[in-house]
């Protein structure tokens, strides 16, 4: 495509050299009067005076797998997941055990250790032991959350490579589009010094200066705000890709029209569900539940078991007397329903039927969200596809016959202009299809839970 385009670029700038060579040699009084005899002759920018440097840009693939490795907000959100996962073990474990020592009816008379039966030194052993069923549910919330926080790793994972994705294309973007407006603000220079030439020896009118100065105001005008915007997306995606403000930026290349990737990114349902956020609610849903039961057995007792043993000294005559040991088994008796264990069931299944809209309600927007999406990609297709069959060959034609026509004293220079000014905005429009095109592609991806799979693939190359 860029060749095809590349071609009609200098097959037209080779014509408009060719007008030059005719104001020259059939028009000699515009070369003897408008034109000093150590005037330089006028030369036409190639087509691709302004690319070379675009051709050794970096593809999207390198900068997104820099992004996945040095990106702080997904180094914290990994270390997020570590943090979780770490929390599974301990939430099922059992309480520490409680280890008692001390002495037992010792008398306040004597102290002494012999004297009474029931003196004795004890060492004494309790755990909290939960009602059946508790340890298991706690564990599983804790796996709950574990999992959630894994799927929210990997939908910062997919966004940042989406946000590297759609700032790449536009940064593309704005760069071709430098490279569009220098090309031909270079064709509209050389257009206002052949109509002052021509004004100057009285073959041009004053209109057509001014209309062509205003032309060439309009593409500085567009070259202001491309510089504008370029330090800021540069600076967008130094951020994302983890580098220092001041490093350089990466020159971008903006992708080929790649039509195969939008039928692999239908909005269907078995492909939307599984994104990484959708997911993560999916997995609260079942926290959620898990919490409920864990409140409803809240109803039923824990268990203290205790055992001790005691020593005993032999008696003042010396009879030795029997040590003794232990154990007991305590509960709590949870008869506060009204006022602790049934508000914390109604809170839990509060928060059930919360987890549960969250999750439709989020379902519902990335559904919304895809289709909007599909629909930017299929209508930016369609302008890529009528600008680059239809509306730039037209416009070249348009310039050519234009050309023709005033090679042979049969045209005027304005229809030139307006021709070269159409392929100007032209060409703008298919980079800018193009970009809006991949852009809704990587969103598409990233709403569908496969950002990175898609931006992984090096879709990149030249425009044309």
């Amino acid at each position: 495509m860029r060749t095809t385009h590349s071609h009609c670029m200098r097959k037209l700038q080779c014509a408009l050299y060719s007008a030059v060579a005719v104001i020259g040699a059939s028009q000699g009084v515009y070369a003897a009067d408008s034109v000093a005899p150590d005037a330089e002759p006028i030369r036409f920018a190639p087509a691709a005076a302004h690319a070379e440097a675009y051709s050794k840009g970096v593809s999207l693939k390198q900068l997104v797998a820099e992004a996945l490795k040095n990106n702080p907000e997904i180094r914290a959100a990994a270390n997020e997941r570590e943090a979780a996962s770490q929390r599974v073990a301990p939430a099922a474990a059992l309480d520490d055990p409680m280890l008692e020592a001390g002495l037992l009816n010792l008398p306040t008379g004597s102290f002494s250790f012999n004297r009474e039966d029931m003196t004795m030194k004890m060492l004494g052993l309790s755990q909290r032991i939960p009602y059946p069923g508790k340890r298991a549910l706690k564990r599983d919330i804790a796996e709950r959350d574990s999992e959630s926080v894994a799927h929210a790793y990997q939908e910062t994972v997919n966004r940042i490579a989406r946000d590297v994705s759609t700032t790449y294309y536009e940064l593309a973007f704005v760069q071709e589009s430098m490279r569009v407006v220098q090309q031909n603000r270079a064709v509209v220079t050389q257009l206002l010094k052949v109509v002052e030439g021509r004004h100057s020896v009285g073959r041009a009118t004053q209109v057509e200066v001014l209309k062509t100065q205003t032309q060439l105001s309009r593409m500085s005008e567009e070259q202001i705000k491309l510089e504008r915007e370029r330090p800021m997306l540069e600076a967008e995606l130094n951020r994302m890709l983890g580098r220092p403000a001041h490093n350089a930026p990466p020159l971008t290349l903006l992708p080929k029209l790649d039509t195969a990737a939008a039928s692999a990114a239908s909005p269907e349902e078995s492909t939307w569900a599984n994104r990484p956020q959708l997911r993560a609610l999916q997995t609260m849903v079942s926290r959620a539940d898990r919490a409920l039961e864990l409140a409803q057995k809240d109803r039923y007792p824990d268990f203290d078991v205790r055992f001790a043993y005691g020593q005993r000294d032999s008696m003042p005559d010396g009879t030795r007397r029997s040590d003794l040991v232990s154990m007991t088994v305590a509960i709590n008796l949870p008869v506060w329903r009204a006022t602790k264990t049934g508000p914390r069931i109604a809170e839990a299944q509060a928060l059930q039927e919360q987890a549960v809209n969250l999750y439709e309600a989020q379902r519902n927007e990335t559904a919304t969200r895809l289709h909007h999406q599909a629909a930017t990609a299929e209508q930016s297709l369609r302008a890529a596809r009528l600008y680059d069959a239809e509306i730039l060959p037209q416009s070249r034609l348009t310039f050519e016959a234009a050309l023709a026509a005033y090679q042979v004293n049969r045209g005027e220079l304005m229809p030139m202009l307006d021709a070269q000014m159409a392929i100007f905005n032209a060409e703008l429009g298919y980079a800018s299809a193009v970009s809006s095109y991949h852009k809704a592609l990587a969103e598409i991806q990233f709403l569908s839970g496969g950002a990175t799979e898609h931006t992984m693939n090096d879709h990149t190359g030249s425009m044309q």
